[in-house]
């Protein structure tokens, strides 16, 4: 699938002035970009985001993050500590549709560009605020990060084995969940906005966002007092669902707590009999056997070579993969085929690998256009064409440090 030229993409025409650094807001601005808006990403002229930074940085201190936390955007440089630096954001935010921001609350207040200061001149304007804790109540003024909110949402708890501390997941889901739901968040108050003409804030806490997908865990300790905790790589009660070890000492995860699924599995292992054992025959009693019936899965595929077992069992229907890492997915023919990962060239890198645009649309996809750009690379041009400002006048803020 080629990538989605501009005019093509869904978001075309909606302009969106990024500001912010690391994840959580800027991948709100990300996922708006994958989909064709006009995102203009404001940095620190000195050091800019320091996503550019973070990571295993390659030549020059270039880090493998910034290509795609920063890709499809526009990196204008500006002072927001200064007076002039401070002008010329609202001159760009005039002209946009959407601002995008996760500085702590309060913060765009003290700079005189609060909402309600940014929408005099532009009455339909979103904007988009990210932070730990929201922009209300007695933990808002808080430094908020991903693994506090992922903490006080929930997630953290019940992650890991029960006999061990919370683990974490390898990458800061908090702060990704938090920007898809500001993303989510815009396009809501952009199609309200057709209706009533008016622009409105978006809300978007860490802790919120993590708790948007805990599923039903306070209502089961509301109803029932029942405290979810830790379980490892199961579910209790849903079985059987794991991993396995395999004869080559790789993992192979098999899901089949559903009857059929079980009857089918069984058959594969040449066990039918165990589908009618009273300790496995429905969901209830697989539940209550379930480190039983794990003993008895994992026995039989520690046995099996999984590049033979994985096709036994696609054949059987039962569903089962491996556990993929970066040179899996790369190697991948399903993610071939769907070029779920793709390549573009970089000036520092020669080129670049890294995930698609999700989720696809059929008529107007998204894409990913351009890797992350150098810091200030199109300060100039967003200045005069956006901003309006002469050359003079860039030149003048570029002697002064502004840009």
């Amino acid at each position: 699938m080629a990538q989605a030229p501009l005019a093509q993409a869904p978001l075309e025409g909606l302009r969106v002035v990024e500001m912010g650094t690391l994840i959580a807001g800027p991948f709100c601005g990300q996922v708006l970009g994958d989909f064709g808006a006009e995102v203009i990403k404001i940095e620190d002229p000195k050091a800019g985001d320091p996503m550019r930074q973070w990571g295993r940085t390659k030549p020059k201190g270039h880090s493998p993050w910034w290509p795609v936390i920063g890709r499809n955007k526009k990196s204008v440089t500006l002072d927001l500590r200064t007076d002039e630096g401070r002008d010329v954001a609202r001159a760009l935010i005039a002209k946009a549709d959407v601002v995008v921001e996760n500085f702590r609350p309060g913060t765009l207040e003290k700079w005189g560009m609060g909402y309600e200061d940014l929408a005099r001149t532009n009455p339909g304007l979103v904007m988009a605020r990210v932070s730990g804790f929201g922009q209300t109540g007695p933990y808002s003024h808080r430094a908020g990060y991903a693994l506090v909110g992922e903490a006080m949402g929930g997630l953290r708890y019940i992650t890991g084995e029960p006999d061990r501390p919370p683990a974490r997941a390898g990458i800061s889901v908090g702060d990704s969940l938090a920007g898809l739901n500001a993303a989510l968040g815009v396009m809501m108050a952009v199609h309200a906005r057709h209706r009533t003409g008016k622009g409105q804030v978006v809300d978007a806490a860490i802790y919120e966002s993590v708790l948007t997908v805990m599923e039903n865990l306070v209502t089961e300790y509301d109803l029932t007092g029942y405290v979810r905790e830790r379980s490892g790589a199961v579910l209790p009660g849903i079985a059987p669902s794991n991993v396995y070890p395999t004869r080559s000492g790789e993992l192979i995860l098999i899901g089949a707590n559903q009857d059929t699924l079980f009857k089918r599995l069984c058959d594969v292992m040449g066990r039918p009999e165990l589908a009618e054992d009273e300790r496995y025959r429905d969901h209830a009693a697989r539940g209550a056997n379930q480190r039983q019936l794990d003993a008895v899965i994992g026995g039989w595929t520690v046995e099996q070579d999984i590049e033979a077992l994985l096709p036994r069992l696609e054949e059987a229907g039962v569903a089962a993969g491996r556990v993929y890492r970066a040179p899996d997915m790369l190697a991948d023919p399903q993610f071939q085929a769907r070029q779920s990962i793709v390549e573009l060239p970089h000036p520092v890198f020669g080129s670049v690998k890294m995930q698609n645009a999700f989720p696809r649309l059929t008529e107007t996809p998204g894409g990913v256009r351009w890797p992350g750009p150098a810091l200030g690379e199109h300060t100039e041009a967003v200045l005069a064409e956006v901003a309006g400002l002469s050359t003079e006048a860039i030149e003048g803020l570029k002697a002064r440090g502004v840009i």
